[in-house]
């Protein structure tokens, strides 16, 4: 049973949104890019997981994604977590193709492709760590500090190879592909005898959705980028011009000619990404291009807020659906 589902992360939709609103020649583009890039592949490699997890009895297997928890005075996160009354299980996964050796002299991971060579850290020492840490808080927790506490690295891509430095070490307890997942999952179980009180399991289950916290940090810090820098106004939905004008209640494409009503809905999900969900009547009309105090106000109340303050001290809280995420960027991850 899915306890906690995954969800496009938050940087994803930072980083997404930080693209639509810088000026097309900014010189930083290719570098927002490429860790976009990264990031998509690495949120379709952990996405992939979910059929061979679809094979695990929903009664028995508890499954819970993107954790992040607290470890004294840092966080560490988890991928996924699966857990039950014998064991908890920690899955890292990695969608790189290519041929991987894992170097366990020098705890690096060497990807080839193409004839050529790259260097990644070792996901060994990062699984190792994160299992270490899951310990760590369970018995922090005063919870079950006597399950054992495994961990994988998932490989996502079944045509990726895999080998070994050096060669004699084995390692297909630790790395697998994820298409062996449900068999290797079913092979610790008949291993291990003893079980935890369902009252427990569900004690540390509570304990882990009430403690994950997600990231919060700002994508303009992240690349020394001002906030003089990003675009405002509302986009075109259909021809994505910038920006469009506001006609008799209505957003106005000058290029296409399209009305639209609901189009700066998206602009202010872009203004709570990059500038923070807080906003204020004034900052609306700034970063909209509107002149009318009145129409500001009315597009908020519109939205059914939060709000905090009195008259011109006003402040709104931007929230939107989860749902309303841009997810146009999913497809283009290949790493």
């Amino acid at each position: 049973m899915i306890l906690k589902k995954r969800k496009i992360p938050l940087l994803i939709c930072k980083t997404e949104a930080l693209l639509r609103r810088l000026p097309s020649h900014h010189q930083k583009i290719p570098l927002i890019n490429e860790d976009l890039n990264k990031r998509l592949a690495g949120y379709k490699g952990e996405a992939s997981l979910d059929f061979p997890l679809d094979f695990l009895d929903s009664k028995e297997y508890f499954i819970l994604h993107d954790l992040r928890l607290p470890d004294h005075d840092r966080f560490f996160q988890i991928d996924t977590l699966i857990l039950t009354k014998k064991f908890a299980l920690v899955l890292e996964v990695k969608n790189i193709t290519g041929l991987l050796h894992f170097d366990t002299v020098y705890n690096q991971l060497i990807r080839i492709k193409n004839g050529k060579e790259q260097v990644f850290p070792c996901p060994l020492l990062q699984v190792n760590r994160q299992a270490s840490q899951l310990r760590r808080w369970l018995k922090a927790s005063g919870s079950m500090e006597d399950l054992p506490v495994l961990s994988f690295v998932v490989i996502s891509n079944p045509h990726t190879g895999i080998k070994v430095i050096p060669s004699h070490i084995d390692l297909s307890r630790k790395v697998i592909h994820r298409n062996t997942l449900p068999l290797k999952i079913e092979q610790i179980e008949n291993s291990i005898k003893k079980e935890i009180s369902e009252k427990t399991l569900k004690k540390i289950i509570r304990l882990l959705k009430k403690q994950s916290t997600e990231q919060e940090s700002s994508i303009l810090s992240r690349y020394q980028i001002h906030q003089s820098e990003i675009l405002t106004g509302v986009f075109c939905p259909a021809c994505s011009f910038l920006p469009l004008q506001r006609v008799s209640r209505t957003w106005y494409c000058p290029k296409c000619n399209l009305k639209n009503i609901d189009a700066h809905v998206q602009a202010l999900h872009d203004y709570s990404l990059l500038l923070g969900n807080a906003i204020t009547n004034k900052e609306l009309r700034n970063f909209l291009h509107i002149s009318s105090s009145y129409t500001a106000t009315r597009l908020l109340q519109s939205l059914n807020l939060p709000q905090t303050g009195a008259q011109k001290n006003r402040t709104y809280t931007l929230i939107f659906p989860e749902e309303s995420t841009n997810q146009k960027g999913i497809k283009r991850g290949i790493h």
